[in-house]
Order: structure tokens, then C-alpha cells, then sequence
């Protein structure tokens, strides 16, 4: 693992500080790098919702589209558990 230091002005730190301290974090690079991976994941999902404003329009959304797609997730789910 790299090492990467972080000059912080005296309250973001405090407020890293208390951070750690409520939310059970052990240490603030346990913090900062959740911090991280919420970002990325923000950003892909940016990027998909993007990808997809973009794409071109295929079926209806419709509750019968959620019905079977409960039910694929469903047997999905099923076929996982047996392995």
C-alpha cells in the first residue's frame, strides 16, 4: 500500500478527527479512503446514468417489466445459493 500525506487546515482535521470517532472508523486513512471509494462509485454511477441518457430507448418500463425482472433477480438468487 502507498503512503500519501494530506496537509488539513486545523478544522477539516478536527472535523476528520470526530469523524473517526463517531462513525468507528479506526484510523482517518480508514476514513478518507471510504471517502474515496463512495466517490468513485458516484462517479460511475454518473457515468452510467450519462451512458444511458444517451442510449437509445428499447422497451417500455412497465410494472409487468418489474414483475419478471423480480423474478429472474429471484431465480438468480436461488441458483447462486445452491453452489
Amino acid at each position: 500500500m502507498s503512503t500519501m500525506n494530506i496537509s488539513l487546515p486545523e478544522a477539516l482535521k478536527s472535523f476528520v478527527d470526530e469523524q473517526v470517532s463517531q462513525r468507528g472508523f479506526g484510523t482517518s486513512s480508514e476514513y478518507v479512503r471510504e471517502l474515496i471509494r463512495k466517490d468513485q462509485d458516484r462517479r460511475q454511477l454518473h457515468n452510467l446514468l450519462l451512458e444511458g441518457a444517451g442510449s437509445q430507448p428499447t422497451q417500455a418500463v412497465t410494472p409487468a417489466y418489474f414483475v419478471g425482472l423480480r423474478e429472474r433477480v429471484g431465480k438468480a438468487n436461488k441458483t447462486r445459493n445452491k453452489a
